[in-house]
């Protein structure tokens, strides 16, 4: 296989696995990446989606420890049962919409105007989210959290189906408007994103499947590999982070963004397919 091409597999796994836990839109950095490396194709659209499963198995690596407890102590232990039953309870929205309207929002809303407002947006509400009153806060740990509660953070990770929205910003800043604690509303979206990315990847492959050949497992192999150290690094970081700071920078650099986005797509610089 040509070694540009890989090349440019590698850079799309590092961008995949260094915005998909960041509340910044890995959908926008990777349209606006595979642009501008001329690696925009529909066997592109699908390399994207897969190369999330690199990312997620960073997060099992990263939560191996809590999420082997909780299987371990899954029939006997009341607490271990709950956090399973939110897990699967908040990731139902999100194949239940995905399934009905995900192929109309393919068609429509990718577009720089759609991606750049909803970068814009979701800023100005991170921005918000962070300007909570202290008592604001009803659930400091995700084993505290209610069925009804994964719910509710499963309907808010469904925004995330409009490009630039980011699936874990909706998660996170929802889960903290919502009244989790920041370090509650990171983890709940970690877990959340286990069955979301594996399912969206298994569903978007077998989907597409006409567009693959044997010939594509290197290419699709150094994107995993890349995605998944990439996105180890970031989760780790990630969770320090938030123990003695706030999302508020991510804001700026959204809106920041957007407004490249809206440049590159008025210059050309970027060709948006709709």
């Amino acid at each position: 296989m040509d070694i540009v091409l890989l090349v440019k597999a590698a850079i799309m796994g590092i961008v995949e696995g260094l915005t998909e836990f960041l509340p910044i839109s890995s959908t926008g950095h990777l349209i606006l990446a595979g642009s501008l490396l001329g690696f925009d194709d529909d066997k592109a659209k699908v390399f994207d989606i897969a190369i999330q499963t690199g990312a997620i198995f960073a997060v099992i690596l990263v939560y191996w420890q809590k999420i082997r407890s909780t299987i371990v102590a899954l029939p006997r232990q009341r607490k271990a049962q709950r956090l399973a039953l939110n897990v699967v309870i908040g990731f139902l929205p999100a194949v239940v919409l995905g399934l009905l309207f995900g192929k109309v929002i393919k068609e429509h809303l990718f577009t720089p105007v759609v991606v750049a407002s909803t970068f814009i947006l979701g800023g100005f509400i991170i921005l918000w989210a962070e300007r909570r009153p202290p008592g604001s806060v009803r659930i400091e740990n995700v084993d505290d959290m209610t069925p009804w509660d994964a719910l509710k953070v499963g309907l808010v990770q469904c925004f995330a189906m409009v490009p630039g929205t980011s699936r874990s910003g909706s998660t996170i800043i929802g889960g903290m408007l919502l009244g989790l604690s920041r370090q509650a509303a990171t983890d709940f979206s970690f877990f959340l994103a286990i069955p979301t990315l594996i399912g969206a990847g298994i569903y978007s492959l077998y989907k597409e499947r006409a567009l693959l050949s044997v010939h594509d497992i290197p290419l699709f192999t150094v994107g995993l590999i890349f995605s998944f150290v990439s996105a180890w690094l970031c989760v780790r970081w990630l969770l320090k982070y938030i123990s003695t700071h706030n999302f508020i920078p991510f804001a700026w650099y959204r809106i920041a963004f957007g407004i490249v986005v809206l440049a590159t797509a008025w210059s050309g610089l970027v060709v948006w397919a709709e």
